[in-house]
């Protein structure tokens, strides 16, 4: 590779700068300095600056102070030419030359098929081959290959016009399966604007080509009868506009499949983004405002961020570009007899349309509140099904249950009422308003034929869009209740949270230079007060946790234990007090950094066991799938603890 590609470590916050501005990403540099990873690090030797773990946390850091962040990425070699084909934004990681210290790494684009363009350390782009870059990340592993690869070639007598490409096919088969962390790529965070997202996703883009598309696959379907309409009202049958209107009709089926293909891509890019989002911001809700709600509550939220997911989507594109059908028929009847008259007509029974529409949301909100209480009720009572046995008189198990279900029987009834009167009214409403108004039109004027033809086109094409419309109004509604149960949590991933002090990047590895005789946790008087109580829970709280010292909190149940051990864990943070890990303290260290080396186990029934593999579970807070060594040392620690057959 060309020297001025190749970006040294201790550079990497330029080179994300340049990156992000190169590849569009909105940066948001705050007035903190750039880290410099040589202020980290805290001992004298040099490869624990470098270390992999180090590098990868003060690249975090830097991509934080810009506003974006970083996500490790690994291929092998086999899917090395894919791989950065479509990548980019991105951090490659270049294997170090004999004698180098310090990494170095190339600033990626965006990839190609036959080219990719990397950030120059002057800032300016640069295009380099793709299988230059690729042999580049893999220059090591082929190295230690080359003299046995070269010795095949010359016992085989191969030409050197045919030995390039058997070179390569060696190598595909001996290195295809070797695995490697190739860098990082760099995105912009659940919680940046919703906006940037989008414009980084190429959706915007999308969205047009979406309605061109529907556009033009509208004008070629009115284009189509209006040559099959000219035929007839001639009186006689012509070939050629038969032939005009056969083409026509082909050539929407093509449009057709594209519009969908783009839906689809719109959807999936919408919906990786929701759930982002989402996820990201249930680990940032506050446990204070969680903590009282039950079982039921967040399996509602689940069920709700599916309904956003799966109906919004859908039914949000299809009511989208039937209001663009809509918008053609309103031109279509001010074409005919009449002129206006049928347009207008259109437009008040769109706002006629739009107050039963305000009917159905008043009575849907109702009919979702009484529903989701018994959702939650129905899994509290299951949850809580032995204490109903022990203190709940059996013949009364079922009033509530009863109660409730007839209360919603009548909102669904109510419901179910306006739903039919929207299913009913609107759309054939419609046609009897629009043949009336044409008829009066009819006998005020003396029309042709043609604008007859035309008029009742635009009445049926605005009776096809009401009745898409009105099939997809409904899970338009289940949609925006479904917002209101989670929009708590979508709006969670915007809550400020506290970055840590670049200077002060603590290394795991110190931990280990540390003397035995200093604590490991210390809490110097911590006070947290919850908002519903006006005394502190914890008040001058004095607390030190040394080195293989296991401490056991005794005291009467609201004391203050879980609290205390919650504020510990960096689950809650206090209202004043001082938290120190290896004489760090919990603001310069970062709120990640701290719960990735404080962790919590919690009681017995809110035992976190995911569905997986027994290695996928000891290893969550690893990366995944884990490297050989992350294997290795949890195989150990079984067998420390007794459970080596398991």
């Amino acid at each position: 590779l060309p020297a001025n590609v190749s970006w040294p470590a201790s550079e990497i916050g330029e080179a994300l700068k340049y990156l992000a501005q190169k590849s569009g990403l909105p940066i948001t540099q705050d007035s903190t300095p750039m880290p410099q990873l040589d202020k980290m690090d805290k001992s004298d030797s040099p490869s624990m600056a470098w270390s992999s773990e180090a590098l990868e946390r003060w690249m975090t850091l830097c991509a934080g102070n810009l506003g974006l962040e970083v996500e490790p990425v690994q291929s092998t070699y086999a899917e090395a030419k894919h791989f950065i084909s479509g990548m980019g934004p991105a951090l490659l990681s270049l294997p170090p030359a004999a004698g180098e210290r310090e990494p170095r790494l190339v600033a990626l684009v965006k990839g190609g098929p036959w080219w990719v363009n990397l950030v120059a350390r002057d800032g300016s782009i640069q295009l380099v081959r793709r299988d230059q870059l690729r042999n580049a990340l893999w220059a090591d592993a082929i190295g230690a290959q080359r003299q046995s690869v070269e010795q095949v070639l010359e016992r085989a007598h191969i030409g050197d016009e045919r030995r390039s490409r058997v070179r390569q096919a060696i190598l595909q088969e001996m290195l295809g399966a070797k695995v490697r962390q190739n860098g990082w790529l760099v995105r912009l965070p659940p919680s940046a604007a919703l906006w940037g997202q989008v414009q980084q996703a190429g959706l915007p883009s999308a969205m047009g080509v979406l309605i061109g598309g529907y556009w033009a696959q509208l004008l070629l379907t009115i284009g189509a009868w209006w040559m099959i309409g000219q035929s007839v009202l001639e009186g006689h049958f012509e070939w050629g506009w038969l032939l005009g209107w056969l083409l026509l009709l082909f050539t929407t089926a093509p449009l057709q499949a594209w519009v969908n293909l783009t839906q689809s891509e719109l959807a999936v890019g919408i919906g990786v983004i929701f759930k982002q989002r989402l996820l990201y911001g249930v680990m940032r809700l506050d446990p204070e405002e969680i903590r009282h709600q039950g079982v039921g509550q967040f399996l509602g939220r689940v069920l709700a961020s599916d309904t956003v997911e799966q109906m919004g989507l859908a039914s949000g594109f299809v009511a989208l570009l039937a209001l663009f059908q809509l918008a053609a028929a309103v031109l279509i009847l001010a074409a005919g007899v009449g002129g206006w008259l049928l347009a207008l007509l259109l437009t008040l029974w769109v706002g006629i349309s739009m107050g039963i529409g305000w009917f159905y949301l008043r009575r849907s909100q109702a009919w979702i509140v009484v529903y989701r209480e018994m959702t939650q009720d129905l899994v509290e009572r299951m949850v809580g099904h032995r204490t109903r046995l022990a203190q709940e008189e059996r013949r009364h198990w079922h009033d509530v249950e009863d109660q409730s279900l007839a209360h919603y029987l009548r909102l669904q009834q109510d419901l179910d009422q306006i739903e039919s009167q929207l299913k009913v009214v609107v759309p054939r409403g419609w046609m009897l308003v629009g043949i009336g108004g044409l008829v009066y039109a009819l006998l005020s004027a003396h029309p042709t034929s043609a604008q007859v033809a035309i008029s009742l086109g635009g009445i049926l094409f605005a009776y096809q869009a009401f009745t898409t419309i009105v099939l997809g109004f409904k899970s338009i509604v289940n949609v925006q209740l479904a917002w209101r149960e989670i929009r708590v949590i979508f709006h969670a991933a915007t809550l400020p949270q506290p970055k840590p002090q670049p200077g002060a990047l603590w290394h795991p590895e110190n931990a280990n230079d540390a003397p035995h005789t200093a604590p490991i946790l210390t809490a110097r008087d911590v006070e947290f007060r919850y908002q519903s109580l006006s005394r502190p829970i914890l008040q001058a709280c004095n607390l030190e946790i040394y080195r293989g010292e296991q401490v056991l909190l005794e005291g009467p149940s609201g004391g203050g234990k879980s609290t205390l051990a919650t504020i510990l864990a960096g689950l809650r943070a206090p209202q004043s007090g001082l938290l120190l890990l290896h004489n760090v303290d919990q603001q310069s260290m970062g709120e990640a950094a701290w719960r990735e080396h404080v962790v919590m186990v919690p009681q017995f029934h809110e035992n976190y066991i995911f569905t997986g593999t027994l290695a996928f579970n000891l290893l969550m807070g690893r990366h995944w799938p884990p490297s050989p060594q992350d294997v290795i040392e949890a195989e150990l620690l079984c067998r420390e603890l007794g459970l080596g057959e398991l």
